[in-house]
């Protein structure tokens, strides 16, 4: 007589399972393996397979979210009137067998058939065009730190140590002197004197930093990496437009925050390098309806990636502890027998818990801070 086995009941009797590739998704609608399907990536294909989902009477899908490759997918099955889960790999790695993608299709719809599986947590549609705007702006100003690189380069093998007599080649006093020399000005004391007035070192010091070896393919270099800085310059100052503009247009009717009863004034703050260049602060106090800035350490870049990665979207986590955990700013615990076997940081990049960490690290670095005592 062999040995009773558990049976689990079915949660979701309509469940349709969906592995997501870059060029093919395969689709289980049960656990008949004959009636496992493919279908391109192409937008008449995922019509295809809403029709097949259809007429098999799913009205639940479950997919594992593959890279960037399940996104369109997703909203056209949410379009159609799925009901849509997308879990993570973590979730569906334990299959049994060899990995196939027919067996991966066919054991997520298992789970999902036995209510073993839970969504991610996804953003609204306004915030993932916001986000989309942000990470933009993070690779803009990325290739300008590259450029600005090449521009020290170039100047340091030419033994012109600009970067050295002047902390920003950059601002406005580098500028004008690395465009003077594009044009032909070789003399030193010329170049010096194009320098601001506030300038902390003598212009003889700066004179004496831009005696080099004039190299042609290092002039070359130079003016090419020049021409790119202020690409990307325009391209954030044109990126920034369309944030404010995008910003503008979703403030809520409704303060994210309780209304305070009186709003303290916006805390003046530093101008910074590749600072928006649009009023951050109003458009905050108006979406939060409370002075971010007022905390000192708090950047207009770190509320910027506040406003466009997360919004109105923070009141979705129950907790505070699940926020962090979904920041992965908290380690993960793994006890057993009241030991703790494990307790690594999952990894993984995101851009609120960039900021965020920045900002710690800032106001740890202040002495009388009122947020000190939790350093």
């Amino acid at each position: 007589m062999g040995k009773p086995t558990a049976v689990l009941p079915i949660v979701n009797p309509h469940a349709a399972g969906i592995d997501i590739g870059s060029r093919t998704h395969w689709v289980a609608v049960d656990q008949n393996k004959e009636n496992v399907r493919s279908f391109g990536v192409y937008t008449q294909d995922h019509q295809l397979l809403i029709d097949h989902l259809r007429q098999y009477g799913i009205t639940s899908v479950a997919m594992e979210s593959t890279g960037s490759y399940w996104q369109t997918l997703f909203n056209a099955l949410q379009e159609a009137g799925f009901e849509v889960l997308l879990v993570g790999g973590s979730q569906t790695k334990n299959v049994q067998g060899r990995k196939m993608d027919v067996i991966d299709c066919l054991w997520i719809q298992r789970l999902h058939s036995l209510g073993l599986l839970s969504g991610s947590f996804l953003l609204s549609d306004t915030l993932q065009e916001l986000r989309t705007y942000y990470y933009h702006r993070q690779h803009l100003i990325e290739q300008l730190a590259t450029y600005i690189h090449k521009m020290q380069k170039a100047l340091r093998l030419m033994n012109i140590r600009l970067d050295v007599a002047i902390r920003d080649i950059t601002g406005k006093s580098g500028l004008a002197i690395i465009e003077a020399i594009l044009a032909g000005n070789r003399d030193p004391h010329e170049l010096a004197s194009l320098v601001d007035i506030r300038m902390k070192k003598s212009k003889e010091e700066i004179a004496q930093s831009l005696q080099g070896w004039w190299r042609q393919e290092q002039l070359f270099e130079l003016q090419a990496s020049l021409g790119f800085y202020k690409f990307y310059q325009n391209s954030l100052l044109e990126c920034d437009r369309v944030i404010e503009e995008a910003l503008r247009r979703s403030v809520p009717a409704e303060s994210v925050s309780k209304p305070v009863e009186k709003i303290p004034s916006e805390n003046k703050k530093k101008n910074t390098k590749n600072m928006p260049a649009f009023n951050v602060s109003q458009i905050a106090l108006t979406y939060f309806q409370t002075d971010l800035f007022a905390i000192s350490g708090i950047s207009h870049n770190t509320v910027l990636c506040l406003l466009t990665t997360l919004g109105k979207d923070i009141h979705k986590f129950a907790s505070a502890k699940s926020f962090a955990s979904w920041l992965r700013l908290v380690p993960n615990n793994k006890i057993s027998g009241g030991r703790i076997l494990s307790h690594r940081t999952p990894v993984g990049k995101s851009y609120i818990a960039i900021a965020l960490r920045q900002a710690a690290n800032s106001i740890g670095n202040q002495a009388n801070h009122e947020l000190s005592p939790f350093f």
